[in-house]
Formats: structure tokens, C-alpha cells, sequence
């Protein structure tokens, strides 16, 4: 069993057989490429499963417009089980055990798949929770290199907005803002002169998925709220529409 420091991680290419997993699913792009990449090695997603933390700081869960989850999950017509945490640090882990368990007895879930980049405290606590319930937990996404994981993104169809920003070089003008192959240039510029982490593991931004092969009908963003002081901001969507492709 792996300790805080760290994680084992394990791939799908480690596991033949085909099997019902359950995604840790935030609605960002980590966890739904993650979701894409189980699909592609032939495994079901049984379930979504969605933690919708009170604390906006949380150290295991994101937060802005994570309640719009269900209708991602409606695009991709597959159930989703969400629950509310307070998120505090170590407790919150508690809550997620909990909705990891009501996807195992309702959906036979045989394995949880994440989309842990390089956070070791996320990931090596959900392999802990699998460990104890005898779960595999799948961690596609692991030390991915930023370019080849954002080249990979948009070669596969990816539509990607910027929900949260919260670094030096990202100003309120990047909020919603769709992360084309033009976009993701000033991206990598921003990354050269500030030293953002291109992939945002320090926290630089949220994004949230439109569309992906996974959905059957596109996200379209009918109203929202931008809200931004000093160097942070967060763009919340209050309302969304289902267009068929």
C-alpha cells in the first residue's frame, strides 16, 4: 500500500481484461480526457463521480463551475453520483471514500479512474482509498508531458474553456476563453516569461470541456457571470444549453 509520498501508478495497457470503472470527474479536461482514454482501451464508464466542495481552497477538488457537471454528464449520457464536502483537508478524503463506495455496490465498479497530472497528494490518497476497497485506480494522465498532453487534446477534438484563473499573465480576458491552437501559443508564451506549469498543476487555472468524442451533444454556454480582482477570477456558468452535432 503506498504511503502519502507516494503514489503507484498503474495504466491501462497494465490491465487486459475490460472492466466497469467509475471516473473521478471534475468536468475539467484532466478528468474527462482521462474518461476518453478509458473509453479508448475498451473499458465502460459505469458512473461519473462528481465532489462538490464548500471550500473553494480545497486540496483535492475543483470548484468553479462544477455544478454544471450534470449537464456534461447528460452529454455523455452516463449516471453521475455527486456529493457535497466541506472540504477540509484529510476530511473531505472521507466523503469521497463514501461516494466511492455507493458507486462499487450500485454499479459493480471494478476500478476508479483519475486525472491526476502531478499532484502526489491527490493521487497517492485515492490510491490509498482503492487499496482499502479493493479497487484498481487508473492514472492515465500521470507525468504526461504539458505539449504532447495539450497537442493531444486538440488533435482529438477537445473544445476547452478557461473557468478560473489565478496566476501572473492571466487577466481577466482569459476567462472563458476557448484554448485553440492560437490560444495555446500565448499559453506557452505566458509559460516562457512568468513560469506557469502549461498544464496548470500549480493552480494557474480551471478549465471546463464543451465538447469531446465523448458527448453526444455539444455544450453551449447560454449565460454567465465573470467576477475578478488583483490577479484571480473565475468565470461561473449559470446556464447551459444541449445542441445536437
Amino acid at each position: 500500500m503506498p504511503s502519502f509520498d507516494t503514489i503507484n501508478v498503474y495504466v491501462f495497457k497494465d490491465i487486459p481484461i475490460v472492466m466497469n470503472v467509475a471516473v473521478l470527474f471534475s468536468g475539467g479536461k484532466d478528468s474527462t480526457y482521462a474518461a476518453y482514454l478509458a473509453r479508448e482501451h475498451g473499458h465502460k464508464i459505469s458512473v461519473l463521480i462528481t465532489l462538490i466542495s464548500e471550500n473553494p481552497e480545497s486540496y483535492m477538488f475543483h470548484t468553479p463551475s462544477i455544478s454544471k457537471v450534470e449537464k456534461q454528464a447528460e452529454a455523455m449520457e452516463i449516471p453521475l453520483i455527486i456529493k457535497k464536502t466541506k472540504g477540509e483537508k484529510e476530511k473531505e478524503l472521507v466523503d469521497l471514500e463514501k461516494a466511492i463506495v455507493e458507486a462499487a455496490d450500485k454499479y459493480r465498479i471494478k476500478g476508479i479512474v483519475t486525472g491526476a497530472v502531478a499532484s502526489v497528494y491527490q493521487a497517492s490518497r485515492i490510491q490509498k482509498i482503492c487499496d482499502n476497497l479493493d479497487l484498481e485506480c487508473f492514472n492515465p494522465l500521470w507525468q504526461k508531458n504539458p505539449e504532447e498532453y495539450w497537442d493531444d487534446l486538440l488533435k482529438n477534438g477537445f473544445e476547452i474553456i478557461i473557468v478560473g484563473v489565478s496566476a501572473e499573465g492571466m487577466g481577466e480576458e482569459w476567462l472563458g476563453q476557448k484554448i485553440d491552437r492560437k490560444m495555446l501559443n500565448k499559453l506557452k508564451e505566458i509559460e516562457r516569461k512568468f513560469r506557469i506549469h502549461l498544464s496548470f498543476e500549480g493552480g494557474e487555472a480551471e478549465t471546463f470541456v464543451v465538447d469531446c468524442p465523448l458527448f453526444y451533444k455539444k455544450l453551449r454556454i447560454l449565460r454567465y457571470e465573470k467576477k475578478f480582482s488583483k490577479s484571480s477570477g473565475i468565470y461561473n456558468i449559470i446556464k447551459i444549453a444541449l445542441d445536437n452535432k
